[in-house]
Parts: structure tokens; C-alpha cells; sequence
């Protein structure tokens, strides 16, 4: 199981109190665990990559293991913490502002 922590706005969204875990099925991966995550929470499609293009959302955030993995590849293998469990993948809502 791989744990998620999301922002406030997407945990209120999904009726969730605090982190969630989703079951990953093969390499533990962006691309993997948003899939999992959105067919647990299908009410999370499209708040956090767009419906055509796949993309993160403007103002949202990766992280795993205190890396931001915001621009690598939806694809590339999360480290083992996350995979295990150990560690969270995080998912934040970015500010801007001046």
C-alpha cells in the first residue's frame, strides 16, 4: 500500500480526515499511484492532472522522500520508502503570490 497525503481542499473533496493509501498494482510510479488514487476517489478525476493532456495541475506539487517531483517523468520509478510504505507521496498545493 502506498501512502498519499493530498492538500486540504482535495481531502475535503474526497471526504477524507488524513492521509489515504491506495493499493499500486506493478512498478509504483506518478503515472501509477494517481491512477489508483483517482479510481479509489473517482470524485479526484481532474483535480490534480488535467482530463485530456495527463498534466499536473497548475499549483499542485510532488513530493517524495523531501524531492520535489513536480517536472520528472510520470513514469520513472518513486524511490522505495514510498513504495513500501514507509514514506509518504505527497501531493501540495503550491503558493503564489507577491
Amino acid at each position: 500500500m502506498v501512502r498519499v497525503v493530498l492538500p486540504y481542499h482535495l481531502r475535503n473533496l474526497a471526504k477524507v480526515d488524513d492521509e489515504v493509501q491506495v493499493d499500486v498494482k506493478g512498478p509504483v510510479t506518478i503515472r501509477t499511484v494517481l491512477d489508483a488514487l483517482e479510481a479509489s476517489y473517482p470524485m479526484l478525476r481532474g483535480t490534480i492532472r488535467d482530463h485530456v493532456t495527463g498534466t499536473r495541475r497548475p499549483f499542485l506539487r510532488y513530493f517524495a522522500c523531501q524531492e520535489d517531483l513536480s517536472h520528472g517523468s510520470y513514469d520513472e520509478a518513486l524511490p522505495e520508502a514510498v513504495a513500501t510504505g514507509a514514506e509518504p507521496f505527497l501531493v501540495l498545493g503550491a503558493i503564489a503570490g507577491g
